[in-house]
């Protein structure tokens, strides 16, 4: 017998169900407007799973449509795949990474276009479920700095040319490069990381091991790195730092016991 929207909301409402979700629908007349309600999937699928405990026939077509819900009834009703909702979870890389790596449990070539287009979505999709260099996805993850990173230390496992140029546009990631990949100066980055104070003098300190006068604007700006440039990497009073510093008590402190007393501090 068809399920009326009233018993279905009754027993929606005994299983636990959201009361404001449970509110919506018991203002609704019938089925076609449930149906007609955005959120019909994501409460058909909870219906399924958490009151019927299995399929609910009536309620796939409209599940099937939603991607995130479609990998959800899959997963958590299917408990396999669903191919009336395969057509849905491909076109969204999110979904189709899950449905890959929890469902499919390997290489889902259907969901690949999708995935391939995303570079967050692409790295999760190499690093857990194909294990391997995709060129496929390269040309994306090599727009962004940090999936660029990633994918050379993970897995190219070497400098990786391609994501070079986005990395070396981005002081925290191009430091990041420089420290396990390249291991050495990187002209390239250093226009990006001689902007941010911190990086700057992450880069005189642990990569050039020498002052670095391309660095020293931004750091004199921050009273902290410009008293860490002045202990570590000047060795001494650094005049130029000596404004920020003088705005920052703490920090004012510690650099008067360091450069005009001649007392050695812990590294901060």
């Amino acid at each position: 017998m068809k399920k009326t929207l009233k018993s279905c909301l009754k027993k929606a409402r005994a299983a636990g169900a959201c009361k404001s979700a449970l509110d919506s629908i018991a203002v609704m007349r019938d089925w076609d407007e449930f149906w007609a309600h955005p959120d019909a999937a994501e409460w058909a699928c909870y219906y399924a799973c958490e009151v019927l405990e299995g399929r609910w026939m009536e309620a796939e077509p409209a599940i099937a449509q939603n991607a995130l819900w479609a990998y959800s009834y899959a997963h958590d009703v299917m408990k396999g795949r669903w191919p009336e909702g395969e057509l849905a979870i491909a076109k969204n890389a999110e979904c189709a990474v899950y449905y890959a790596r929890y469902v499919v449990q390997g290489r889902w070539p259907e969901g690949e276009p999708v995935i391939a287009q995303d570079a967050d979505w692409a790295y999760s999709y190499i690093s857990e479920v194909l294990h391997a260099r995709w060129p496929e996805a390269e040309p994306a993850i090599a727009k962004d700095a940090e999936c660029a990173c990633y994918y050379a230390l993970n897995v190219v496992q070497g400098p990786w040319p391609e994501g070079e140029p986005a990395i070396a546009q981005n002081a925290g990631w191009a430091y990041s490069y420089v420290r396990k990949m390249v291991k050495g100066r990187w002209q390239e980055a250093e226009p990006a990381i001689a902007q941010d104070a911190y990086w700057a003098y992450c880069y005189a300190r642990e990569v050039l091991h020498a002052r670095w006068p391309d660095g020293e604007p931004a750091i004199s700006q921050n009273a902290q790195w410009a008293y860490s440039y002045a202990l570590n990497v000047v060795h001494g009073p650094w005049p130029e730092g000596e404004p920020a510093i003088a705005k920052d008590a703490d920090w004012a402190c510690h650099y008067a016991r360091f450069a005009h007393q001649g007392k050695k501090e812990m590294t901060p």
